[in-house]
């Protein structure tokens, strides 16, 4: 049975002790988050054997070897709590306006529906909000659409950072949660002391993050009950095992050849590392993974492979958010990969150029309802990933 986590403290002495003035409160006593007395389970993914066994096909399945989670800070039921409060606290930014949940909703499968994501102050970001589902099965551990953080407790405090994003500095993340007394017993609960640190925050929130992966997809459901993903799914229709069948196939057998860079039951890439894909000739004021990496020349114009588990809800797509909707997605890799020097070689045809399916109309809609196979309610609605504030924006 849930219980709300009720702070017991007089409300003037709240107001006196933080600087926080969006609280609510309930007869002389501030409640804050909501937190089950037991925690949520983090630990335990639950994961289908369709997860665990490849299939036998050309590229692996399973995710066996390819979890990005670092021994140094596994994660843990206390941990990831933790993480979740942080993860939605607007407490983390310059004006008390964003969270990290702001960019990355629940509902959209932590991704977002701008173009490029707002940051505290309403001014856009550089990129879209790329989809934080099943971003544990990364295995080369990169984050961000160009890959400059070299492991997810790297990355998570970038954005609280960054002065377009939350524009806090390191000292004010400490001193922020610090501030909030609610803090002190999730940390101790974490880590064994109430001890607050920037590097902590990063580890709770890796842990966070890393405990969302989507594994109850209409996909899943079918796929548990069939020896591999080539034979046709019982609960599919005739057009989304057609559509199933095009994206797992090779393009010189007919097919879309997608399985190619999703490859796995996570539908993430398994150790390509960032690709251009053909969506401009050169390019111009976005080089991607080769301002992480500009030794690497071949990455000019590459980003990071994101999942296609919950591609539905994550629209726009692309690292700018240019495609609006998924059949544009399909006709960009159908007729409109640009000849780009950097392109990837799985979008070339034989001859090297930029390869062209000619799917039929009946071949992309069945592709289209395909991916949305992929949806995830759990992802969505599971109260374990939700926001816990109360009343946090009156």
């Amino acid at each position: 049975m849930k219980k709300a986590f009720v702070l017991g403290l007089l409300l003037i002495f709240f107001i006196s002790c933080s600087d926080d003035a969006k609280y609510v409160p309930i007869n002389n006593t501030v409640k804050v988050i909501n937190l089950p007395e037991t925690p949520y389970d983090y630990v335990n993914l639950n994961l289908p054997p369709h997860f665990l066994t490849n299939d036998g096909g050309a590229f692996p399945s399973s995710v066996n070897g390819i979890d990005n989670n670092p021994s140094s800070n596994p994660v843990t039921d206390a941990g990831a709590t933790l993480g979740r409060v942080l993860f939605y606290d607007v407490n983390l930014s310059q004006n008390k306006t964003v969270a990290c949940g702001s960019c990355h909703r629940q509902d959209l499968a932590f991704s977002d529906s701008p173009v490029k994501s707002l940051g505290f102050l309403l001014v856009p970001t550089r990129r879209h909000s790329i989809s934080l589902v099943n971003q544990r099965y990364y295995s080369r551990g990169r984050f961000f659409w160009d890959e400059r953080a070299a492991t997810l407790e790297d990355q998570v405090l970038q954005p609280i950072l960054d002065v377009h994003e939350m524009g806090l500095t390191a000292n004010e993340i400490t001193q922020k949660v610090a501030a909030r007394p609610f803090y002190s017993p999730l940390f101790q609960a974490a880590f064994g002391t109430g001890m607050i640190s920037n590097e902590r925050i990063a580890d709770a929130l890796s842990q966070f993050i890393r405990s969302i992966v989507s594994s109850q997809s209409r996909y899943d459901t079918g796929r548990a009950q069939v020896a591999n993903r080539q034979m046709p799914f019982p609960n599919f229709t005739a057009e989304e095992n057609q559509g199933k069948t095009l994206f797992m196939k090779p393009v010189n057998e007919g097919g879309a050849g997608c399985f190619q860079c999703h490859a796995t039951e996570a539908f993430v890439s398994v150790n390509s590392g960032p690709k251009n894909n053909g969506l401009d000739l050169t390019s111009t004021n976005d080089f991607g993974a080769f301002e992480t990496f500009p030794a690497i020349t071949d990455f000019k114009g590459a980003f990071k492979i994101p999942t296609l588990k919950n591609i539905a809800l994550t629209a726009p797509y692309m690292h700018d958010g240019r495609f609006q909707t998924l059949q544009q997605v399909i006709e960009h890799y159908n007729s409109g990969v640009k000849n780009h020097p950097n392109l990837s070689p799985q979008l070339k045809d034989i001859n090297g150029n930029p390869q062209h399916l000619n799917l039929t109309a009946e071949q992309k809609a069945a592709l289209f309802s395909f991916l949305r196979t992929l949806t995830d309610e759990n992802i969505i609605q599971n109260q374990k990933w939700s926001d816990p504030f109360i009343n946090q924006h009156l």
